[in-house]
């Protein structure tokens, strides 16, 4: 028996520094080392003492037992303080955890990323980063044994690990009684931590499980992916076991992997927030007839009811394979029949006025028919084994001895043969109705810093021209990458060489266009003076803004290469920017806040599953051959990088997908989109021109409103805005479950910034951060375009909003019932504030003298009180919340009281490509609005120019009486003591009407006098 093939990755992490740890031995200092595990390994670094900054540079190896498995498996690494020679446990310093999906393989630019220490509790006093680079290697196995050797090998190779496990077990045996004698007076919470550091540097390697038998080895051909997978597990585990019971028990402790991913494990999951729908699967497979010839062909017929289906048709010696699912709840029949058919080719050649014509007859002739009872079909689910096609005998009268191999049974939507089989309510296999993932292109800033230019060669007019130096010309940079153009500030050539130091972005696809072309023009000749091409592939990519890349001399070439090759050189600094999320929709339904660098993912805190049950009531969209109305819905769900279509049901008002899919969530503050739409691309007109798909409505799920672990089942009402207003179009029913494991990570997300680090360290200006968003947007659009079957462009900018930025009377009357909204709470407030001080309910403002005397006697029972009265408010409120998500709002996007004019503004383009008049219209109406917020936008600025007048004298009496009102207020506070001052300014304030007046106060009438600077307006 030949010895099992070993593991052909390692993983290697070099641990190369920490930073600003925080200092735990009492002294200032901290004495740190590193443990690090993964997959039940753990290794630990040398300890470098007394050192706030330690330096490790170690390079620390772990075998990958499941390659395939790698991306679930999590590293985790632990920094501890070693309080060795005071012989106290070591103190906890921090932690990293890194999903094993963001390891890279090894390469000359594997980054040096630094990760914020994280805490274990919340009360944990934690600070610092750790410098990491992580990578893993393939190796080829071991080549096989040659065959004249195959007796004489196993020999050798069963008793090589034996005698090697024979000595790692002396190895461990004979270190136990030695950590025993020398910790012998120690507790056994005090020696845990430096007996599992000085078990790993000890034990690096686990042993080896004994080899598993040959049925594991070899398995049978009928073995299944699935039973493979369970053996390797299997035998992972007998690794794990074997290596702890070697290592003597709790000496080594093993790293629980069970809860690897969330996403990990989801055969569990499958189909159980949608209900399951029954389908009559037929897979014909081959037909066996008793003579053909070889120049006919033949083809399956499948008929139920009013659904007759052909499969592909094939000679004699291929197989058809094909699978058909039928909708059991729209069959209109019990009896299915199969019958088999060949097409023969006859040609008879005639002679016609001296030329010979050739004419082709096809005969059709059948072979046999075989009925199928709907009553007596069996049932599969999975995981059953699939069903197995056995050979029927057709019955025909005149060809008989012919089968036909097939196999029939009745399933769900959950089969694995579904995806690919045809499917009556879908249309059959048109690529366009059916249902598809799709991943949004990886999306990068690149930063191309333009510093200045050298010795550049200005001419004054074509290639022939003379070159001189231009002395007082202005030039610029210009840079292109695919469709983007970006240009600098121009700058004069003087005696000086030109010198910028501007930034340029640019948002960069996977994958990347070939070249970045940076071009110098002079603006003063209208020419150009020379252009370089930078290959993007080789540009270097960045995670942070700690390693500044390195700045780089390109020569320009002119625009003739020949005549021209060199026309100065320019000095550039380019980079790809990972530490930056790549915003490509609105930034208030954001579904994705991650860095581009995939080293800078952390693992996934938590997974969305949602379920795509049906539709009721759609109205119809179009019309089908001109009579009647019909509606062929689908429907777009949208988070993070990941868009699912579920397939087109034809032809119906209330379709059933009963689909169901999921996503990793890295942030609970993210929002899931769904759009419901028409499809008008499955056909074509006489033209050959696809059509284009229309919206049916939109709804958005937040995550953070929703319950971990339970499943939200509703009905979400449809609304589209069209150019005639606002339709209700139905209702989708949509289930929603947000799932979570750790609600210590769920809870620590809200503390973490919303993007990455570097858009706080190096942040984007908002118009700058606008054009890329819309940049991206367009990049997602057409990448989403180029797809096969395509996602139409209008689907796309549908879900991702890119009209957010276009103005529209409708939004800015909803945005600005938004603000009143939020200041009619103010005015409610102050409402209720100024009834008590008229005492329009006079136990309440008794109530608020007793209620001013305590607080002022007692201020610091103030913030108590305060919080309590929250706590307790807001705890009240709890059975009050939504118990479903929200959805779109129509009230809200006040689309009920929106004017017809409006609304066709909103639709029209931009540029406009309405007549002049209704322009002119719309124009004035515009200044109108204007001319309200231009004076409130005075009103707002005079009364802070008021308080500005107090101070600079612009008033001389008036800024005299308030320096005199100073000095008698700051007498008058020192010999007042401040709670009887208190006490007599809230009694002043509180006081009955009959000791007020009507007219405005004192300090009323002095501020309103105070100049402003309206006066000085043109």
């Amino acid at each position: 028996m030949a010895e099992p093939t070993s593991s052909c990755r390692k993983l290697f992490v070099e641990v190369t520094n920490a930073k600003n740890l925080m200092p735990k031995d009492g002294q200032g200092t901290a004495s740190a080392y590193a443990m690090v595990d993964f997959d039940g390994q753990r290794r630990r670094t040398k300890t470098q003492f007394r050192d706030l900054n330690p330096h490790w540079d170690e390079t620390l190896e772990f075998i990958v037992h499941d390659s395939e498995a790698m991306p679930t498996e999590t590293l985790e690494i632990n920094l501890y303080n070693d309080h060795k020679k005071s012989g106290k446990k070591s103190t906890f310093l921090g932690k990293v955890k890194i999903s094993g999906s963001t390891f890279l393989p090894k390469s000359d630019d594997v980054p040096l990323v630094y990760y914020p220490l994280e805490k274990r509790s919340v009360f944990s006093q934690i600070k610092g980063e750790v410098g990491l680079k992580i990578y893993y290697v393939d190796e080829n196995p071991p080549p096989p044994p040659p065959p004249e050797t195959k007796q004489e090998a196993p020999q050798a190779e069963e008793t090589k690990p034996a005698t090697e496990e024979a000595k790692k077990e002396e190895e461990v045996k004979t270190e136990e009684p030695k950590k025993d004698e020398k910790k012998d007076s120690k507790t056994e919470s005090d020696q845990k931590a430096p007996a599992e550091a000085k078990a790993t540097t000890d034990v690096a390697v686990l042993a080896p499980p004994p080899p598993p038998p040959a049925e594991v080895e070899k398995p049978a051909i009928a073995q299944t992916d699935t039973s493979s997978k369970q053996i390797s597990q299997i035998s992972k585990d007998q690794k794990t076991t074997s290596s702890s019971e070697i290592n003597g028990g709790g000496t080594l402790t093993v790293m629980d992997h069970k809860l690897r991913s969330i996403a990990s494990d989801r055969s569990h999951s499958a189909y159980d927030l949608v209900e399951r729908m029954p389908f009559l699967y037929v897979r014909v497979l081959k037909a066996k007839p008793k003579a053909l010839s070889a120049n006919s062909s033949a083809y399956a017929k499948l008929v139920i009811g009013t659904h007759s289906i052909k499969t592909k048709k094939q000679s004699s010696d291929k197989d058809w394979d094909q699978v058909f699912a039928f909708d059991k709840d729209g069959l209109n029949s019990t009896n299915l029949e199969v019958s088999v058919w060949t097409e023969e080719e006859i040609k008879k050649e005639t002679t016609e006025n001296d030329k010979t014509v050739t004419t082709v007859t096809v005969t059709e002739s059948s072979l046999g028919t075989v009925s199928f009872d709907l009553q007596e079909i069996p049932k599969r689910v999975p995981p059953d084994s699939p069903l197995a096609p056995q050979w029927y005998t057709l019955e025909s009268e005149t060809s008989p001895g012919n089968d036909v191999m097939l196999a029939v049974w009745i399933g769900t939507q959950a089969d694995e043969a579904f995806q690919e089989a045809w499917q009556s309510d879908s249309g059959g296999l048109i690529p366009e109705t059916r249902a598809k993932v799709y991943l949004s292109p990886k999306l990068w800033y690149l930063r191309l810093t333009v510093i200045q230019t050298q010795d550049l060669q200005l001419g004054s007019g074509g290639p022939e021209a003379k070159v001189i130096r231009g002395i007082g010309a202005d030039v610029y940079v210009k840079a292109q990458l695919g469709a983007q153009l970006f240009k600098t500030s121009r700058a004069s050539v003087g005696s000086s060489s030109p010198t910028w130091n501007e930034d340029l972005m640019f948002v960069a696809a996977e994958p990347f266009e070939p070249f970045l072309v940076v071009t110098v023009d002079d603006a003063t000749h209208a020419q150009s003076v020379g252009h370089v091409k930078i290959h993007v592939a080789s540009i270097e990519k960045r995670t942070d803004d700690r390693a500044e890349p390195q700045s780089r001399w390109f020569n320009l070439v002119g625009a003739d290469e020949k005549s021209q090759p060199y026309a100065g050189r320019i000095h550039v600094r380019v980079c790809l920017e990972g530490g930056y999320h790549v915003l490509d929709e609105a930034a208030h339904v954001t579904s994705d806040v991650r860095a581009a660098a995939k080293q800078l993912s952390k693992a996934p805190i938590g997974l969305l599953e949602v379920g795509i049950r049906g539709a009721s009531n759609l109205l119809p969209v179009k019309t089908k051959d001109g009579t009647r109305g019909t509606t062929d819905a689908y429907v777009v769900a949208k988070y993070g990088p990941k868009w699912v279509r579920t397939r087109t049901i034809l032809d119906r008002f209330n379709p059933r997908w009963n689909e169901q899919y999921t996503w990793d969530v890295y942030d609970p503050c993210t929002v899931l989109t769904i759009g419901v739409f028409d499809n008008g691309r499955y056909k074509r007109d006489e033209a050959g021109k696809q059509g284009k798909d229309l919206r049916i409505g939109k709804i958005r799920v937040r995550l953070s409103a929703l319950d971990t672990n339970r499943v939200y089942m509703s009905s979400y009402s449809l609304t589209v805005l069209l150019p005639g207003g606002a339709k209700k179009m139905g209702e989708v029913e949509i289930a929603v479950r947000f799932s979570c494991a750790s609600w210590f990570n769920l809870i620590q997300a809200y503390s973490s910034p919303m993007l990455p680090r570097m858009h706080y360290v190096r942040p984007l200006g908002p118009a700058q951060q606008d054009i890329l968003r819309h940049t991206a947007m367009r990049i997602v659009t057409a990448r989403m375009a180029r797809s096969e079957p395509p996602l139409g462009q209008e689907v796309v900018q549908f879900l991702l909003d890119s009209d957010t930025h276009v103005w529209s009377m409708r939004r800015s009357k909803a945005n600005w019932f938004r603000v009143v909204g939020c200041l009619s709470r103010a005015a409610t407030l102050a409402g209720w504030l100024d009834g008590i001080r008229t005492w329009v309910h006079t136990p309440t403002t008794v109530l608020m003298h007793v209620l001013l005397v305590a607080v002022v006697l007692c201020p610091h029972l103030v913030l108590p009180t305060v919080f309590m009265y929250a706590f307790l408010i807001l705890t009240l409120r709890f059975r009050y919340r939504r118990v479903i998500p929200a959805n779109m709002d129509p009230r809200l996007s006040h689309v009920e009281a929106v004017g017809q004019d409006e609304l066709d503004e909103e639709f029209d383009g931009f540029p406009s490509s309405r007549s002049p008049d209704i322009i002119r219209v719309r124009y004035d109406r515009l200044r109108a609005l204007a001319g309200r917020a231009q004076t409130l936008l005075g009103d707002v600025a005079a009364q802070g120019e008021r308080l500005e007048a107090l101070c600079n004298w612009r008033d001389p009496r008036a800024t005299g009486i308030f320096v005199v009102f100073c000095l008698v207020a700051s007498l008058v506070f020192y010999a007042v003591p401040f709670k009887v001052f208190m006490l007599g300014w809230g009694f002043y304030y509180l006081r009955h009407p009959r000791f007020r007046g009507d007219m405005p106060s004192l300090p009323m009438n002095f501020f309103r006098r105070l100049p402003s600077l309206s006066d000085q307006i043109m």
